[in-house]
């Protein structure tokens, strides 16, 4: 099965940016979609950013176009989330995972990382 490895993210102040990467590793042949999701404590877990592997087809949640942007390094089976100008409201655990179709529903997604924690806080 395929392992999930996110990493990069931190406490950072309302504007400033962070670059999230997940890096998968084992049997990833079968999957062509990976997506970013958060999950605040005592609530759901919310779409933020979805790629495909092969044509790099992109989708954003409303609350962050303009300001993350979704990327991948297919050579280095690895996907990133650039987030810039972040707000207080971003502040979440953020997980990627990988289906075999990307989608923007977390079950369409087979295998999850464990999730980096974002703090965006003055």
């Amino acid at each position: 099965q395929v392992q999930l490895v996110e990493s990069g993210g931190g406490l950072v102040q309302p504007g400033e940016s962070l670059r999230l990467s997940c890096a998968a590793s084992g049997r990833t042949f079968p999957y062509t979609g990976i997506g970013w999701f958060r999950q605040a404590p005592g609530k759901e877990r919310d779409f933020v950013a979805a790629i495909s592997r092969v044509g790099g087809n992109t989708y954003y949640a409303d609350s962050v176009k303009g300001r993350f942007t979704i990327s991948r390094d297919n050579a280095k089976n690895t996907v990133y989330l650039q987030m810039n100008s972040l707000k207080p409201e971003d502040t979440a655990v953020y997980y990627c995972a990988v289906g075999r179709i990307w989608a923007t529903s977390p079950l369409q997604y087979e295998h999850w990382g464990q999730g980096t924690q974002v703090t965006v806080s003055s």
